[in-house]
């Protein structure tokens, strides 16, 4: 399933694990902020995310590190990139 299928759907949620202050700068509506640091300590609240999971940050860069973890810890993930890009998908939304 894409991005955009998963998003058209309405399924899952986006996780963006920038810092709190790059989130407050501009971030995917209805998104999660759960730092990158911040994703071990919070494993529980992951656990009741709908999954799958689409993970944001600013390049794609964290994210991409966020879902080798996750997806070894047995979540359904992706490496959404850029939460700019995942915010056009939102935008676009049929």
């Amino acid at each position: 399933m894409s991005l955009q299928e998963i998003i058209n759907s309405e399924q899952g949620t986006v996780v963006d694990v920038r810092t709190p202050m790059e989130f407050m700068g501009g971030n995917v509506a209805d998104s999660k902020n759960i730092p990158l640091d911040q994703i071990m300590s919070r494993m529980e609240e992951l656990r009741t995310l709908a999954q799958p999971l689409i993970l944001v940050c600013a390049s794609g860069n964290r994210s991409g590190m966020a879902q080798q973890y996750l997806s070894k810890q047995g979540f359904e993930c992706y490496n959404g990139g850029s939460w700019l890009d995942v915010n056009y998908l939102v935008s676009q939304k049929a």
